[in-house]
């Protein structure tokens, strides 16, 4: 298959040279260009470009036609179609003969695909569809149309599913489309472990392709027996002609990180590796390091510094905490966890502004801290941090001052809810929009409430709990956007302020809190259809104003106040098993601290273990 030349025409119609001018003092027509240079809109080209081609429709002033075998006949005008890519232009203007072609007929196109061929020449637009791509791009391909491979590739490259990103990713190593490969790259490993259990083209990997994702930082796997596994099921496809490549594949896995059982009684004992000789050898350095670990107690923190077989994955998800409340006064420094090390690293590329009793949500790669407390005033100003760039910048104030906030996102825009504004507690809310960096006031709350927590659910918000001024309160109610008003659900069994409310596995968790004499380790969850809270098992540590956020499909709880001093304990919650457990603390204490989680950031390795050891 022909590979795109470099020589292409700009696609967005933006050509420099004037009808006349001659590029290289060269005599060729195909070094005349045909429009001419532009400026300000792209108006008057968009005119021109549909006058011509109204011209080749009507077959007017053509001086060429282009037949396909099935029968399709396409009048045109060379020069124009030329400007299509170095496949034309060669066609139209280099005969041996010396005589000019007009009258060609291509071979192995179909006269759909070449219509669309010319209608792109003529237009600098095509249409690409699920139905024509599969033709498309290969016909682009041969013929040099670099506009219409690319417009293929953005095309494909939304279409990525976990069905179809092998194929698609194949499809762009075969016509050398970087942006598609990489994009189709990205999707597989993150997808990796239900693209090797649910993909039917999985096993159509090619071997070299398969040893470069499990070899790679970001594979996107929770434990190294993920990897083990989906080697296993692509070598059992073929499994006479694949056992040779299973010595490489073990290479690639990181068995330290594996559990010592798992890795004797499913790795070393695979009868694929028992019956191979290579395959044990690939696992010798593995079992030698299991077995040290196993007798001197996993001793992992020295050695992860410097074993290969120990290098913790880059998570696709990281766990931003930024402010709070330490050392009797509010801070703005920020910590990142990374969940396939379990650690926390300080990041030094923390805000100004210290704050505390805030907001904070992710949208894309930027995070929003809204309102706030700095020991002297409320905020109703918002700050933005772009996590690429690492810049903090100011964002557009609200209406109202806003500590103690509820904060919630819903479609792409941001609610601040209730809160406290130095003077009193409020029922107002307000939307944002990062589009047009505006809030919007929306309908009140039916009670007062700072200190309470909201989350998003199924098109709605909820939000529950809080402190009015007088009592703490167990009431919860829910917003509907499309009639910009709120309605009451059932009460908490408890009154709850300083509370969490979390939107996990299609549920409503309302977590720990102060109830008016204690701080609360209980948990319950909310049942939308039923109306109704049940109750689940306390949390490790009772605690008011903490954090929460959802890394690997756990519910982390995050610092906090447990009714003696501010804590900076970690615990997650699985829901699969029901259970808590700890997890690694944070580097500082605080509580009324705010935390987002981000996914996919180019740049993800910086605010994990690889990004931040030497």
């Amino acid at each position: 298959m022909l590979r795109i030349l470099e020589e292409v025409v700009d696609r967005d119609g933006s050509i420099t040279e004037k009808v006349g001018k001659k590029k290289n003092n060269s005599t060729h027509n195909s070094d005349f260009l045909l429009y001419p240079k532009m400026s300000g809109s792209g108006d008057v080209f968009q005119d021109m470009s549909s006058v011509l081609d109204e011209l080749r429709e009507r077959r007017q002033l053509c001086d060429g036609v282009i037949r396909t075998p099935d029968g399709g006949e396409f009048w045109i005008h060379r020069a124009i179609v030329s400007t299509a890519g170095p496949f034309f232009r060669a066609l139209f203007t280099n005969s041996l003969s010396g005589e000019e072609i007009k009258d060609v007929t291509i071979p192995n196109v179909t006269a759909e695909i070449m219509s669309l061929i010319l209608e792109y020449a003529y237009t600098r637009n095509v249409s690409v569809t699920s139905n024509n791509v599969e033709k498309l791009l290969p016909a682009a391909d041969q013929f040099q149309v670099a506009g219409i491979v690319r417009e293929c590739c953005r095309f494909l490259s939304c279409q990525l599913r976990v069905d179809n990103c092998v194929g698609i990713y194949k499809i762009a190593k075969h016509y050398y489309c970087p942006s598609l490969e990489e994009s189709a790259r990205k999707f597989l490993l993150y997808n990796f472990i239900m693209v090797s259990n649910r993909s039917s083209e999985f096993p159509f990997l090619a071997v070299e392709d398969l040893e470069t994702l499990l070899n790679t930082d970001e594979l996107n796997i929770k434990a190294e027996d993920q990897a083990f596994i989906a080697a296993i099921q692509w070598v059992d496809h073929d499994p006479e002609d694949r056992k040779r490549h299973l010595p490489t594949l073990l290479g690639t896995i990181r068995f330290g990180l594996c559990n010592y059982g798992y890795f004797v009684d499913h790795v070393f004992k695979h009868p694929y590796v028992t019956e191979s000789y290579e395959c044990q050898a690939a696992l010798f350095e593995a079992s030698v390091l299991l077995v040290e670990m196993e007798t001197n107690g996993s001793n992992r923190p020295v050695l992860e510094f410097q074993h290969p077989l120990l290098r913790p994955r880059v998570p696709y998800e990281i766990l931003f905490v930024i402010g709070g409340w330490s050392s009797g006064s509010a801070t703005s420094l920020v910590e990142t966890y990374d969940c396939r090390a379990n650690r926390w690293f300080l990041s030094t590329h923390s805000d100004t502004m210290p704050r505390a009793y805030h907001g904070l949500v992710a949208l894309e790669s930027y995070i929003y801290m809204v309102g706030g407390f700095d020991g002297n005033q409320c905020f109703n100003s918002m700050r933005c941090y772009d996590c690429i760039s690492h810049e903090w910048s100011e964002r557009a104030c609200m209406y109202v001052a806003r500590c103690y906030i509820s904060i919630a996102v819903l479609n792409g825009l941001i609610y601040a809810l209730g809160g406290y504004d130095g003077r009193i507690r409020t029922n107002t809310g307000e939307s944002y929009d990062p589009q047009r960096n505006q809030w919007t006031l929306i309908g009140n709350m039916n009670r007062q409430r700072s200190d309470a927590s909201a989350a998003s659910l199924n098109g709605k918000i909820y939000v529950a709990g809080g402190f009015n001024g007088h009592e703490v309160l167990n009431s919860a109610e829910m917003y509907d956007p499309l009639t910009n008003s709120w309605t009451f659900i059932r009460n908490m069994s408890s009154p709850r302020s300083g509370v969490s409310l979390t939107a996990y596995n299609n549920t409503l968790y309302v977590l720990g809190g102060f109830n008016g004499m204690t701080r609360l380790a209980t948990v319950a969850k909310y049942d939308v259809t039923r109306n109704q809270w049940t109750d689940l098992p306390d949390m490790l540590t009772p605690r008011s104003n903490f954090t929460t956020g959802i890394v690997d499909n756990l519910l982390f709880v995050i610092g906090g106040f447990n009714g003696s001093t501010t804590v900076p304990y970690v615990e997650s919650y699985d829901a699969t098993i029901n259970e808590w457990k700890e997890v690694t603390s944070m580097n500082l204490n605080r509580s009324a601290l705010s935390a987002c989680v981000l996914e996919g950031l180019p740049n993800a390795r910086e605010y994990t273990f690889l990004g931040n050891t030497p």
